[in-house]
């Protein structure tokens, strides 16, 4: 993760050197804390809109970057 805000994080793909996807917090489950920054996590991509070339993820899980 590379970045959070109160609405969701910014995420850098694997394998994607240039992009960079946005976790809703609409899309995280539920119950859970939003990931710190340099957690390492993982989704399924839910959207994408090539115009502007914005990715939007649903995180299934995280570990913290302590572990």
């Amino acid at each position: 993760m590379i970045g959070r805000q109160r609405f969701g994080v910014f995420i850098r793909v694997d394998g994607v050197p240039d992009a960079v996807a946005l976790a809703e917090i609409t899309a995280m489950p539920q119950g859970m804390d939003l990931p710190v920054l340099r957690d390492r996590v993982v989704g399924d991509v839910i959207g994408h809109a090539e115009h502007n070339h914005q990715v939007r993820v649903r995180l299934q899980a995280w570990r913290t970057s302590a572990e």
